[in-house]
């Protein structure tokens, strides 16, 4: 097989950078190891910023989107026993976000790409990147019970955390955290008891009520690392998390039917540099930020932005400015997802060894940000989206 870009991974950054690359007039090949049911099926992020809004329309693959997404002009705070909402349009110049899961953008951008191209193949499992300084880089894949070769001018690694593309890179740097805490996240078939997302800090931990829809609720429990979900059962859940979430006034929290339940560490990554030659990461396969920020999505689709204007670049002058320095102009904004995510995770969760010091500095950076329209403008700007280093 002979294409211009090898994407490896059928995630939402390689279905995004296909789906740009051909509007643009550029060939490509998909190679995603797993299923379409399991692809279409993984829980993931729900919030996107306006940028990656902008991104799906510029592709066409907003149709359900702007139908089925929730606008929401801020996000609330409780601490202490209060609540304070951070409104982003006042803040930012009229910047929103939306709550679209990701499964449903990765949905929308299957079906596109097999209704229009270029071609998608699934269950084909990239084993290798040869020659990747060269002009024609090759994968090699294993595809319905035989192994193939596809060779490209590009390839772009999109295949995540634990694929192939980043240990095809020589020796870079590479930056790590690790939390000494995780999160329980529950999936249930119940109405949202908010409009847009609470984010709590309680002396028992944080917790996190978000919505995947107007009738099915996302929520987050701070939970001691190592965790097994099934200590948890649905009645502890909800107790806990209405502890968390209370405030002085007459709210409640809407329970319901547990549908699902997973434990997910929190952990950062960034690896430099994101290029390799003709090999170019994107999403998690060059990064991985705590969730507390609701960056990972976000972070690749603005990786794919820029990879794509610079194929684009290339493609129709030859010139390759863009993608001769995509890493740094990918990695600043990198760096101020990771910095802001860090940020948030400090301030709105129980550490296991903290004291009443690290106690009261939280509570005065939650009220810094309640008092101060300075500090609210920073984290809205910070939440909807910083723009593109381009």
């Amino acid at each position: 097989m002979r294409t211009t870009v090898g994407i490896i991974g059928g995630g939402p950054a390689g279905l995004l950078l296909a789906r740009l690359l051909h509007r643009a007039g550029i060939d490509c090949v998909v190679l995603e190891s797993r299923s379409r049911e399991y692809v279409e099926q993984r829980q993931r992020a729900g919030m996107l910023e306006q940028g990656t809004v902008d991104a799906l329309r510029e592709a066409g693959a907003a149709a359900r989107l702007d139908t089925e997404g929730l606008v929401h002009h801020g996000i609330e705070l409780r601490f202490d026993g209060e609540r304070h909402r951070v409104d982003f349009p006042s803040l930012t110049g009229g910047r929103t976000v939306t709550i679209y899961a990701q499964t449903e953008v990765v949905k929308d951008l299957v079906a596109l790409q097999l209704a229009e191209g270029p071609p998608l193949l699934f269950e084909a499992e990239a084993l290798a990147v040869e020659k990747p300084e060269s002009g024609a880089p090759v994968v090699r894949f294993r595809h319905e019970g035989r192994e193939r070769t596809l060779t490209c001018d590009w390839v772009a690694g999109c295949d995540g955390f634990h694929g192939i593309s980043r240990g095809v890179l020589p020796a870079g740097r590479s930056y790590t955290r690790a939390y000494p805490y995780a999160w329980l996240g529950v999936l249930a078939e119940v109405a949202p008891s908010c409009e847009e997302l609470i984010y709590a800090r309680s002396e028992r931990g944080f917790a996190l009520h978000s919505m995947r829809s107007p009738s099915v609720s996302r929520l987050y429990l701070q939970v001691p690392e190592g965790t097994d979900a099934r200590d948890w059962p649905d009645d502890r859940v909800w107790d806990e998390l209405a502890a968390r979430f209370a405030v002085g006034d007459d709210w409640a929290l809407c329970r319901g039917p547990i549908t699902a339940k997973s434990v997910t560490p929190m952990r950062a990554f960034v690896h430099e540099p994101m290029r390799h030659g003709r090999l170019l990461l994107a999403g998690d396969a060059a990064h991985i930020v705590p969730p507390t920020g609701a960056k990972g999505l976000n972070l690749a689709v603005s990786d794919v932005r820029i990879l794509a204007r610079g194929l684009v670049e290339w493609h129709r002058s030859g010139e390759s400015h863009v993608l001769d320095h995509y890493s740094e102009l990918c990695l600043q904004r990198v760096w101020q997802a990771t910095r802001f995510s860090d940020d948030m995770t400090r301030m709105l969760h129980t550490r296991p060894d903290g004291d009443a010091f690290d106690h009261q500095v939280q509570l005065a950076r939650l009220r810094r940000i309640a008092a101060s329209r300075e500090a609210a403008a920073e984290l809205a700007a910070n939440y909807s989206g910083l723009p593109l280093p381009l």
